[in-house]
């Protein structure tokens, strides 16, 4: 027999990894993790589609959610991510909630309000304002922004070298770790080998510890562009204070920000510049608790 305790799922589709968490009160009955191989954000129907297969390939047999919140890579507009609640609501036939999966950070650090950045591959924050309406700023990818993040880190150090070469200087250590990383004889090939990527973000983004390995070795360069990442993301707290949003908590996460120190100290001493108010906070619990503390809201 099926115990009666509501069970409350919780879902955080990553840009690589998805990882799924289902309690029912404080008991544990599934956390599941998967790739997020066929996550298709901008089709309503079909991410619903994906995540219901989700949930009944990791809950257990006769295990039956009563309300599940997703927080969702890439769904970056209330109306995006209303349109996946409403195809998921349909097929589940349980309340559900779908935000952006930054969104899951404020949850997931039992707050009731503040800001979610990530600095991980990309970068983007997340807020709300007094009407409970969501911000979104940053996150444009890295071709055009994600200023912060892993692979914007890289594109910036690329400009530095190629700067430094212009004006007649010899490599130091970042020029020659960006262009041992990416293969190329001189700092010259290292545009054509960074524009052969076929996944951007992904491709760029793995070279980031070259940035902070040269910086840790003396490289003026490096630390200037680790200095200007994070200016970067505390500009973009900034830009959501700007708007209205509350501020005060600063909740950060992400694979670049959180495992170098050397990012972060640069943010804190930033943010404190632009947001003296504002308290940052690192996530060392999963998002996807976030997730299950919005799924609960709905029972």
């Amino acid at each position: 027999m099926q115990d009666s305790t509501p069970l409350a799922v919780g879902i955080d589709v990553g840009g690589t990894k998805t990882r799924l968490r289902a309690l029912a009160g404080d008991d544990l009955v599934a956390d599941h993790v998967r790739t997020s191989g066929g996550w298709r954000p901008h089709e309503p129907r079909a991410a619903a589609a994906w995540l219901t297969a989700l949930v009944r390939e990791a809950l257990p047999p006769g295990a039956v959610p009563a309300a599940v919140a997703v927080g969702g890579h890439a769904c970056e507009t209330p109306r995006q991510c209303a349109g996946i609640r409403s195809a998921l609501t349909g097929l589940l036939d349980v309340p559900a909630l779908v935000v952006g999966d930054a969104e899951l950070l404020v949850p997931a650090a039992g707050l009731d309000k503040g800001v979610g950045l990530v600095a991980g591959t990309g970068s983007v924050a997340v807020g709300r304002l007094p009407d409970g309406s969501p911000v979104q700023v940053g996150g444009w990818g890295a071709v055009l922004g994600d200023e912060g993040g892993a692979a914007g880190l890289v594109r910036e150090a690329a400009r530095c070298a190629w700067a430094a070469h212009d004006r007649g200087e010899q490599p130091d250590a970042l020029a020659l770790g960006l262009v041992a990383a990416l293969g190329v004889p001189e700092v010259p090939g290292l545009g054509a080998a960074l524009e052969s990527a076929t996944d951007v973000s992904a491709e760029w983004g793995r070279h980031a510890p070259v940035v902070f390995a040269a910086a840790a070795g003396g490289s003026s360069l490096a630390r200037a562009v680790i200095a200007e990442a994070g200016r970067s993301l505390a500009a973009l707290v900034a830009r959501l204070a700007d708007r209205g949003v509350f501020v005060d908590d600063v909740v950060v996460a992400g694979s670049t920000v959180l495992a170098q120190p050397a990012l972060y100290d640069a943010f804190t001493a930033s943010l404190a510049d632009a947001v003296p108010s504002a308290r940052p906070m690192p996530l060392w619990v999963p998002p996807v608790d976030g997730a299950v503390a919005l799924a609960r809201s709905l029972l």
